[in-house]
């Protein structure tokens, strides 16, 4: 597994040798299914689409994706052991520059979880910082709640899009992680 020398752009998720199942390798491949299902959920988003929720009560896919950004620091911040200063605000961010801050950080974590050890794995934390407190939580805590989250609501993106008539590609196979322009 050496694909760090090589940008992904989460087209398709990139090939691994199968043999090698070290901590850090498992996390980056989650990292990468993420990426990429993220990449073909945003791929041609309309403003319709960006504007549609399903009831009053819920988020808008644009807010989604506000969110999705937040959660993809996150998971790039506990890569590096640093803190996610709190509270946020993504709001002068628009669509484009979300999503590729999203895929430009969940790239950069992926790269960072290349091959970390079960050792190097425990000694990271997802830390918090909201108002000059600091919360730390075990890497567990990335696994079920960032990275899972991350995956729920970009699957929740899916479903915005075909409910607002903008389904992703048909071709797009999150099981083999192909490039679906690359299929004929």
């Amino acid at each position: 597994m050496n694909q760090s020398s090589t940008p992904i752009s989460f087209t398709e998720i990139p090939s691994y040798d199968g043999k090698d199942y070290r901590s850090g390798n498992v996390v980056q491949r989650f990292v990468d299914g993420l990426g990429y299902r993220y990449y073909w959920v945003t791929e041609g988003l309309t403003a319709d689409d960006l504007r549609y929720k399903p009831s009053d009560d819920s988020r808008t896919t644009f807010e989604t994706i506000r969110h999705l950004y937040g959660l993809s620091e996150t998971i790039l911040n506990a890569a590096k052991n640093e803190a996610n200063i709190r509270p946020q605000n993504f709001d002068s961010l628009s669509f484009e520059q979300l999503r590729s801050g999203t895929l430009a950080n969940l790239q950069q974590a992926s790269a960072l979880y290349e091959n970390k050890t079960e050792k190097d794995i425990s000694e990271l934390k997802v830390i918090f910082e909201f108002n000059g407190n600091r919360t730390e939580f075990p890497f567990w805590n990335m696994m079920n709640g960032p990275i899972s989250d991350a995956i729920y609501h970009t699957g929740q993106v899916v479903s915005y899009r075909r409910a607002s008539g903008n389904p992703i590609n048909p071709k797009v196979n999150v099981f083999m992680g192909t490039d679906p322009m690359a299929v004929e």
